[in-house]
């Protein structure tokens, strides 16, 4: 597998996902303009993203066993789909173009390498992973279900600290609310 993106980027944005979320927190903040409309539309769009990340993390066993089932039959990368589409709400809802621009570049020079650095990382915990991916499509879902079976646990979720997720939507969805009102 060819690299995108050089290791080296890779390694350096890889460890600016967290400052980069605080600094897309205060772009939010700052330059969201909500209307009911917005929050009507925007808000569900987050919601399908909440909960296919939900899913996601009741199938993930880090490290441990390769993703295959549930929504990582259709997807390699459901989590990152998920965060897409709670993002995409999320800005459909703030009514601003330019966080739509902010929230799309950082995905496209943060999120896409922490990706490649991730598959590269399964790469070589599991064996089994090439022909994984070369079954299953890394960002579009495929229609058809390419592996049967494993079940949906809310221990794996918890284990996951997936709820901090729901926990960060939530915070957002307020604040627009609370905005809209004030």
């Amino acid at each position: 597998m060819t690299s995108v993106f050089p290791k080296p980027y890779a390694d350096f944005v890889a460890r600016l996902r967290v400052p980069f979320g605080f600094v897309l927190v205060i772009a939010f903040a700052l330059l969201s303009k909500p209307t009911p409309r917005s929050l009507l539309y925007g808000l569900p769009v987050g919601i399908v993203g909440l909960l296919i990340r939900a899913w996601a993390a009741g199938h993930l066993e880090k490290n441990m066993k390769l993703a295959e089932s549930g929504p990582y039959a259709y997807v390699r990368n459901p989590l990152y789909i998920g965060t897409l589409l709670v993002a995409a709400g999320l800005v459909a809802a703030s009514r601003r173009l330019l966080l739509g621009a902010i929230f799309g570049a950082v995905f496209l020079f943060v999120y896409l390498p922490a990706i490649e650095l991730e598959e590269q990382h399964l790469r070589k915990l599991f064996p089994e992973y090439d022909v994984y991916a070369r079954r299953v499509p890394a960002l579009l879902p495929t229609v058809r279900k390419t592996m049967a079976g494993g079940e949906f646990r809310w221990k794996r979720y918890m284990r996951n600290e997936e709820y901090q997720a729901a926990f960060g939507y939530l915070a957002g969805a307020l604040f627009l609310i609370f905005k809209l009102m004030y």
